[in-house]
């Protein structure tokens, strides 16, 4: 054992001294600490009292080895690093019986089990002499406290005695420290459990107001608009109310919390997700916003979707699972507003739609009660002067009139369908520039190409107006317009054919021009108006209308001789128009429908 460093030489004196640096010690180690505090403490303490070269202490992990976690007086880093199962070394045998043992040689000793790599590790610590003593805490070895010298030696029972005592009180402050950290662990953890329920707290007042807020719109007879805006309002960012092809009906913008607009390729995947699985889908674009996208349902029937888009991440949790669940509850509240929506429009539909009828098909002028009935929906029957027809090539009549009745509602006319072509009777000011203005709202609409002809009524004489503006739209057809808006004025050119008073006008021009081909035509079953005509569609030129016809340009030429001759008019005149607008007005007559 080393020297008394104060030259004391009676055991009883050494023996006080020691006790009383005992005590003071156990005293300092039972204070509540961190446990790598109070290891490095007990280390600190031990190699004080022992006086050995260096002191060390090691625990049994979860893994089941023996490692060191605290040093005083090493020398090799790698010391610290080390660790050996716990059934091996001298450390393996004091855990086993839970008593002190103590080696003279540690590289020599043949009484342990060695651990090649800890073996390793000795020889670069240059330890020899080595005393373990046990940390016992109720009745379990948790770990060790070792003493060590560099030389070879044996170690006294006063020093292993006084090392078990220190041993003693520092399992006493071991255990005191791991049941502080415990203790702290449990009040954080505590303190964590009790900021959620503050926040699911929060979030479900939350949920509860924006619940009572969207009854009290519905119950004051709000719009889908005045739910999507305060759901802006309520969760934050921006809520857009999608069409059942996902176009945006209407968008809403959190003033306190923004977001920017969502794209439309942001949301197409997530609102097909939504209509397919019928569930709320959430996704993250490129820029950072979350879109969560829920579905609005009516039985089996698709209404559209709610979008609901704000930045992603932070620490929305509990709030972003609540707010999803009032972006599905508002989903129902939006399937009954447009349901009733709908019913609304068209029981409207179906009233404007009768009334319109009515007018059409009586004589010029409006009853006292097609006048009542028009007033009460705000329409001044003697101002509608301007009657439409609308027709597409992809859309049916009665989904064009589905379009042109919201049109009608802002214009204080009335639109419906008559004779199966989509219609509508508006006042207008300025003929050529309504129907502008009514092709341009309905192809945006209809999204696809529309034409739009307009036909001012005399004397309220809405059929007459009907019937030519019926008739030019064919021929607009035959012509090749597929997307436009004009009056029938537009196409004066053309008057015979769609004005059905003007019928023997143009009975007597045809006859005037071609009328020897037609009667040839007739009599002998021959087609010599129509290749004359394909002739001069196909500017004059011989080869083209040969290939056109799919004659042999001999038999073409025999035909046009032929038509030459009944005429007497030389076919190879290209400037003939007379006879040109004779064959156009022949077959635009085919394709116009007769009068209504």
């Amino acid at each position: 054992m080393a020297s008394d460093p104060g030259g004391e030489s009676h055991p009883l004196m050494r023996r006080q001294r020691e006790l009383t640096s005992l005590y003071a010690t156990a005293k300092s180690l039972t204070a509540l600490g961190e446990l790598d505090e109070v290891l490095r403490s007990i280390v600190r303490h031990a190699h004080d009292l022992i006086g050995t070269d260096f002191t060390y202490l090691s625990l049994v992990g979860a893994d089941g080895r023996l490692s060191a976690r605290a040093s005083e007086g090493t020398i090799s880093a790698s010391f610290l690093a080390a660790s050996i199962p716990a059934d091996v070394g001298l450390g393996g045998k004091v855990l086993a019986s839970r008593s002190p043992h103590w080696v003279r040689d540690y590289a020599a000793a043949t009484s342990i089990a060695h651990d090649p790599d800890f073996d390793r590790v000795v020889g670069l610590e240059g330890l020899v002499a080595l005393l373990g003593v046990p940390l016992v805490i109720r009745g379990e070895a948790v770990g060790a406290l070792f003493a060590a010298d560099r030389s070879v030696r044996s170690f006294q029972a006063e020093e292993i005695a006084l090392l078990s005592a220190f041993a003693d009180h520092a399992a006493v402050a071991l255990d005191n420290a791991r049941l502080y950290d415990a203790s702290r662990t449990a009040l954080q953890e505590l303190r964590i459990a009790y900021r959620k329920i503050e926040e699911h707290v929060a979030v479900m007042e939350r949920a509860q107001a924006s619940h009572e807020a969207l009854t009290g719109v519905v119950l004051e007879g709000g719009t889908p608009g005045d739910v999507v805006q305060l759901l802006a309002d309520q969760l934050g960012g921006s809520v857009t109310l999608l069409d059942r092809a996902g176009v945006a009906v209407v968008r809403g913008d959190s003033a306190a919390d923004p977001c920017r607009a969502p794209a439309g390729d942001d949301l197409a995947a997530a609102f097909r997700n939504a209509q397919r699985s019928g569930r709320c889908t959430t996704s993250v674009d490129d820029a950072g916003v979350a879109h969560s996208v829920a579905s609005i349902r009516a039985g089996d029937s698709f209404l559209g979707a709610l979008a609901w888009s704000r930045a992603a991440g932070g620490d929305r949790g509990v709030r972003d699972d609540m707010d999803v669940r009032t972006l599905e509850r508002a989903t129902h509240i939006l399937g009954l507003l447009i349901l009733k929506e709908r019913a609304v429009a068209e029981a409207s539909e179906r009233l404007s739609g009768e009334l319109l009828t009515e007018l059409m098909v009586g004589s010029p002028g409006a009853s006292a009660a097609q006048r009542t009935r028009a007033r009460a929906r705000n329409i001044d029957v003697d101002r509608l002067d301007l009657v439409l027809v609308a027709d597409s090539a992809t859309l049916s009549s009665t989904e064009l009139s589905r379009h042109l009745h919201d049109i009608a509602r802002d214009r204080a006319g009335l639109a419906g369908e008559h004779l199966g072509r989509a219609m509508m009777i508006l006042p207008s000011a300025d003929d050529d520039r309504t129907v502008e203005e009514v092709h341009r709202r309905l192809r945006r609409a209809a999204g696809a190409p529309v034409t739009v002809v307009g036909e001012r009524a005399v004397n309220q004489d809405w059929a007459r107006a009907f019937s030519l503006a019926s008739r030019c739209s064919a021929v607009v057809r035959a012509l090749g317009h597929t997307d436009l808006g004009a009056t029938t004025a537009r196409y004066a050119l053309y008057a015979m054919v769609f004005d059905t008073e003007r019928v023997r006008d143009l009975d007597r021009f045809v006859a005037g021009t071609i009328g020897p081909l037609l009667d040839y035509d007739q009599r002998r079953g021959t087609d010599l108006v129509g290749t004359l005509d394909a002739y001069y569609a196909n500017r004059a030129n011989v080869a083209a209308t040969a290939r056109a016809l799919h004659l042999h340009v001999n038999t073409l030429l025999k035909r046009l001789d032929r038509a030459g001759e009944l005429l007497g008019v030389d076919w190879r005149q290209e400037d003939n128009l007379e006879l040109q607008l004779g064959l156009r007005l022949h077959r635009l007559r085919a394709v116009a429908p007769g009068p209504a």
